[in-house]
Order: C-alpha cells, then structure tokens, then sequence
C-alpha cells in the first residue's frame, strides 16, 4: 500500500530545536554552588537533577499533582541527596534556578537554518513541556512564528506517549497523522509511540549513540531532514514507519 505524502512535520522542542540538556544542566550547577560553594557533589548535580526531572514530570502529565508541586518535590528532593537545607520557600527556590534556566536557552546551531529549508510544510512543534513555558522557549529562540504552533499536552488533552497527542497535534496542523512526521530525539515519546499512532518519525540522535530501532530513520543533525524528504519525494512517498 502506498503511503500518504508527508504534508506536515511536527518537532519535538527539548532536546531537538532547544540544548535543553545544556541550559538546565548550567542553572542546576550554579544554584547549588550558590547556596553550597565548594560543595563536594557538585560535580554531581546536574545528573542527579536529571534524574528525577522524568519522574516529577510524569507525575504532573499523570494528573498526580499540579506543575507547581511537581517542581517544589524536585527541588526537596535534590536538597535531601545533596545534605542541603530544603528552602523555606521552594516557589522561590525553584524560580531562582528557572531565572538561570532561562538566560541558558538557546537553539541547537541547526534549528533555524533546518526550519527554514521545509518550506511548503505545515509546521508545529509537540513538546511535553508546561504550555507557557513552551511557548516562551520557542520566542527565546528566534523561531516564533516560523515553526508553527506549539502544542503540548495542556491543549491536547494528553501527553507523549499517549495517543491523542498525536492525534490532537495533527489535527492542529489540519492533517491526518499518516500525513505528518515527527523529529524528535526520545525514542519512546519521538519515534515509536507516534508510528503506533499512524504518524511517520525519523530519530535525531545527536550523539550517535546507537542504531535506531528497527524500522525507522536515524539523523544525528537537524541539517540532514531536508535531504531524507528530498530522497523520500524523489521516489514518491515517505515509507511505512518514517522509512525514507
């Protein structure tokens, strides 16, 4: 069966268009360092941060607690495995490193000029971050207006991986999924829980760290999307599961 042109393409924001990785790792290392000079875990810090981002914010996506409450048991939990004394005011904590968060925000070199080259596509970015601050990330980086409407599960009734971001997200962009491809570089919520959802992907692994699962398409820069479409137009359609 052949599949539908790709007429729409959808971009995951942290991690694809935004150093999400690199904004957040700075600010977490400064707040610490600020209230704990020297302290003999600092090096530590940013992973450790890491590591409980996913699970605060999966209990926010779950309806478990709000955004607030999820941030202000991410900062106590970092104070309790560093042995630093949890803020009286963790709204307050949790904005001093979102200030130092922000002043971090920056696009990947590859973003604009990628962007730019898709032309004739309808654009959107699909993104599990809070809405506002989604919206606020894309101005920061000079491609409002560019790349589409941003989209998260606020608006979509739904978070990735669930289905009806997807769904929702495509419809947004006045398309069926079969007819829109999704870069983004989690595997899970970017590549193989849209194909489940009838939606190509294409995995952008910066890092190279490994084959892409089976079936699907790996880039390692934004700046090689427009040459997997040109190959995949060239031959008439964009394959099963975002195969090129």
């Amino acid at each position: 069966m052949t599949s539908s042109p790709v007429k729409g393409i959808l971009f995951d924001l942290d991690g694809t268009l935004l150093d999400h990785r690199g904004a957040a790792d700075a600010a977490i290392t400064a707040w610490v360092e600020a209230r704990a000079p020297g302290h003999p875990r600092l090096a530590e810090t940013a992973t450790l941060w890491e590591a409980l981002e996913g699970p605060y914010l999966a209990m926010w996506q779950a309806g478990r607690c709000t955004v607030q409450e999820q941030r202000r048991l991410r900062v106590t939990a970092l104070c309790r495995e560093l042995g630093l004394a949890v803020p009286g005011d963790l709204d307050a904590a949790f904005e001093d490193f979102a200030e130092r968060y922000r002043r971090g925000w920056a696009a990947f070199p590859d973003a604009a000029q990628a962007v730019a080259g898709l032309r004739g596509f309808a654009l959107g970015v699909l993104t599990n971050g809070a809405q506002r601050m989604q919206e606020a990330k894309v101005r920061a980086i000079g491609l409002a207006g560019q790349v589409g409407p941003v989209l998260t599960g606020e608006v979509l009734g739904g978070f990735k991986p669930a289905s009806v971001a997807y769904t929702g997200a495509a419809a947004a962009l006045g398309l069926a999924p079969e007819e829109v491809l999704l870069v983004g570089d989690d595997v899970r919520n970017d590549v193989t829980a849209p194909a489940a959802a009838g939606m190509r992907s294409v995995w952008l692994d910066r890092l190279g760290a490994e084959p892409a699962p089976a079936g699907f398409p790996r880039i390692t820069s934004l700046s090689e999307l427009a040459g997997l479409l040109g190959a995949a137009s060239a031959r008439g359609h964009l394959g099963e599961r975002g195969r090129p």
